[in-house]
């Protein structure tokens, strides 16, 4: 069963990859995901570009594992030499757009669900969701999705580790500061200068260090990226706006640290969402364990995926190497392909078969 599943999975990932599928235009890509899955008699429910399905024996009294991964990509890097929309195999590779990021997680976590579908007696419910809209954090992706999934007590999210197990995500919060003055001629003692007062809120964010550091991803990381001021040489500005790139730990909400800036600064600061939070699970959950013992190693990831729209325990995992990610000629190594799949269904039955 399991040689059939890697078999469709492949099979599937070459399609997929034929099939142009950016952020926000995924709907061929749903469509060959719901065939795919309608072809082996699973129900499949759809929300624009978003197709999930539940366990046969899904049974509302049960916990549920939520298993996600996303079929948008971005476009091309400009480095291409390849066709990005021709599945090549060479060397052992699959080459292609969407091949490493995500589409080898997401066919992997699909043969997984299939492997699972139809037995009876789980411990867990099982749900299976491929979602749009990753790549540029949009709203119409998995966020649209969740409440209709109901209630889930931890997920796998399949990204890009080699099968190492990211317990830990960094958030993101982006945030327009805008420090105020009084306009006034340059000449003379008037006006009161904003960037003076930015450039003493600015040294707070390079200076000041959150006390809780993460054991897997390290201390709160605060970074002004951008600066606006001034309008002539001769003009004391009123205003100086800047930008703060915020990346988050579990250590802290998004309004705790929200808080904590507000106190200490004089600018005015607002933040552009708070939806990207931090993400973690408990290195003792049943899931982690399983991983660990067949030999994933646990790790603090620095990058952001639909794991931030999650408030549920959730573990980033899946076959394929991050670096590969975005670059030209992507591409993803069959055999991990082949040994994803194993090992979600091997960890898997650690956690979902009855003893």
């Amino acid at each position: 069963m399991t040689h059939q599943l890697i078999k469709e999975a492949i099979t599937l990932l070459e399609e997929l990859i034929k099939t142009p599928s950016f952020s926000k235009e995924e709907d061929k890509t749903a469509d060959l995901i719901q065939q795919f899955l309608e072809k082996k008699q699973v129900v499949t429910y759809r929300i624009k570009n978003n197709i999930w399905a539940k366990n046969f024996h899904f049974d509302p009294a049960k916990p549920t594992i939520l298993l996600n991964s996303h079929h948008d990509t971005v476009r091309p890097n400009p480095g291409y030499t390849n066709d990005p929309y021709n599945p090549i195999h060479k060397e052992g590779k699959l080459f292609g757009l969407g091949s490493n990021d995500a589409g080898g997680c997401l066919v992997s976590l699909l043969a997984a669900f299939c492997y699972f579908y139809e037995q009876r007696n789980l411990r867990y419910n099982i749900i299976i969701a491929a979602t749009a809209e990753e790549e540029i954090s949009g709203k119409q992706g998995l966020e649209i999705v969740l409440p209709a999934l109901g209630p889930l007590s931890f997920a796998i999210v399949g990204e890009p580790t080699e099968m190492h197990l990211a317990i830990a995500e960094k958030g993101l919060m982006v945030l327009d500061c805008i420090a105020i003055g009084k306009a006034g001629h340059a000449a003379r003692e008037e006006g009161e200068n904003a960037i003076y007062k930015a450039i003493h809120d600015i040294n707070w964010f390079q200076q000041y260090r959150f006390e809780k550091i993460s054991p897997y991803l390290g201390p709160v990381k605060m970074s002004v990226t951008v600066i606006h001021a001034g309008l002539a040489h001769n003009v004391v500005p009123a205003t100086c706006e800047f930008v703060v790139d915020v990346r988050l730990t579990e250590q802290y909400s998004s309004e705790e640290i929200l808080k904590t800036i507000r106190k200490n600064i004089v600018s005015e600061v607002k933040p552009r969402s708070i939806r990207l939070k931090p993400s973690s699970i408990d290195k003792n959950h049943p899931i982690v364990k399983a991983g660990i013992k067949h030999g994933g190693k646990p790790y603090g990831s620095p990058t952001t995926s639909d794991q931030a729209l999650l408030d549920i325990p959730s573990l980033k995992m899946g076959p394929g190497h991050s670096e590969r990610s975005h670059m030209a000629n992507e591409f993803v190594y069959v055999k991990d392909i082949e040994e994803g799949i194993e090992k979600y269904i091997t960890i898997l039955k650690e956690v979902v078969i009855q003893s």
